[in-house]
């Protein structure tokens, strides 16, 4: 059984600490062992997050090793941006389409990267590379907090466990009032991976 290495990464309140729990939840569920690890930066809401998961056989350690990465689930464009020297080259890139300019943009310190700059960026460094309406996607069902789910939705497309283990892992860690909503989101969010897988 090969090690899967996932990094996560987004901005504070976007539910990145729920998408970790649900992935690591569904490894468990598949049969891999798995280790996890939770970084939060300075502020909880609006600073940097990032998470660790692995899945494997027998995983020793939750921190991935730089450059180890299989796949990159970014919440927010720059912090996938920040993140790209963890992924392996033949790795896959999971990026959100959305903008949260940090402090130093807002205050006139430094520049957003511009799109086009950020998509050769992408495409030079890792060699699967998705841009993914994850914002867009959660809006369109009602409620843009259900972003992690869809996110998770485009990201399950691409790994060798069935949509319903998903679907249940997600039902047990969502409130009861919103199990249709996230179940709505992450079905979303893979229907867009694969119809996009076939282009």
């Amino acid at each position: 059984m090969e090690t899967i290495n996932f990094m996560i990464t987004g901005v504070g309140g976007q539910g990145t600490i729920l998408a970790s729990d649900i992935l690591s939840a569904v490894g468990l569920a598949a049969g891999y062992d798995v280790k996890k690890s939770d970084i939060l930066g300075l502020a909880v809401r609006g600073g940097a997050v990032m998470s660790h998961i692995r899945w494997g056989e027998k995983v020793h350690s939750p921190i991935i090793p730089e450059g180890r990465a299989d796949y990159l689930l970014a919440f927010e464009i720059l912090e996938g941006l920040r993140h790209l020297h963890q992924v392996q080259e033949a790795g896959h890139a999971l990026i959100n389409q959305q903008q949260i300019h940090p402090v130093t943009v807002s205050s006139g310190l430094t520049d957003y990267p511009d799109p086009a700059a950020a998509d050769e960026a992408l495409k030079s460094a890792v060699e699967h590379v998705y841009h993914v309406p994850g914002l867009q996607i959660a809006q369109e069902i009602g409620n843009p907090k259900v972003l992690n789910v869809a996110l998770l939705g485009a990201l399950s497309a691409l790994l060798p466990v069935e949509a319903s283990v998903w679907e249940t892992v997600i039902a047990e860690r969502v409130p009861e009032r919103f199990k249709s909503l996230n179940t709505q989101a992450f079905r979303n969010g893979r229907t867009w991976m694969e119809n996009n897988l076939q282009l």
